[in-house]
């Protein structure tokens, strides 16, 4: 049974000023605090974004295309730049099928390579057959819209490039030039 008991019950006044007396008072907002994280964001990624491109991004393209990064070259010790010998070999005349008209129309390039080392000249006589083999099997591979493409001949540059240095070694070939390039 329940008993007949009396709770004092607060009054009025107390019930109302007890929730403004255990409620924190409010926080200014906006300020330096609610800024900090998009200054941080603008002062920082731009350093992150050019970290990242010199020293990540950079490098591998320069690995993937065989081409050795400047730096590299004039800190290598005693050479300057008027110091490394230059040598042009011209590779004439490669003719090729071009891919998807089934034998009717042709690609004719002719190419200058540069490059450097006293043996250069040597070393492109010796593997002259490779370098050809090699240039005709890419070149073979391009349709007519491969080749219309403006940028094609710039493509066709880093391939050659690329394979070239992995044929005579030590990334001696510097550039590759298009001489003549006739699609008939």
């Amino acid at each position: 049974m329940p008993a007949n008991r009396t709770e004092a019950l607060p009054a009025p006044d107390d019930v109302a000023a007890a929730p403004e007396a255990s409620a924190p008072a409010p926080t200014p907002s906006g300020g330096f605090k609610a800024w900090l994280p998009l200054i941080v964001t603008f002062l920082v990624m731009p350093a992150l974004a050019y970290a990242m491109t010199s020293w990540i991004l950079l490098p591998r393209l320069q690995k993937g295309l065989g081409i050795t990064p400047v730096a590299a070259e004039s800190s290598s010790g005693s050479t300057s730049d008027t110091d490394v010998k230059t040598t042009t070999v011209p590779l004439n005349k490669l003719l090729v099928n071009v891919a998807g008209t089934m034998g009717s129309r042709y690609l004719l390039v002719s190419l200058s390579v540069v490059g450097t080392g006293a043996d250069f000249t040597k070393k492109m006589q010796d593997n002259d057959a490779a370098l050809r083999d090699m240039a005709c099997g890419d070149l073979a591979t391009k349709t007519i819209a491969d080749l219309g493409r403006p940028d094609a001949r710039n493509g066709i540059r880093s391939e050659l490039l690329t394979g070239f240095n992995n044929i005579l070694g030590n990334n001696c070939v510097k550039e590759i030039y298009l001489t003549e390039f006739a699609i008939q």
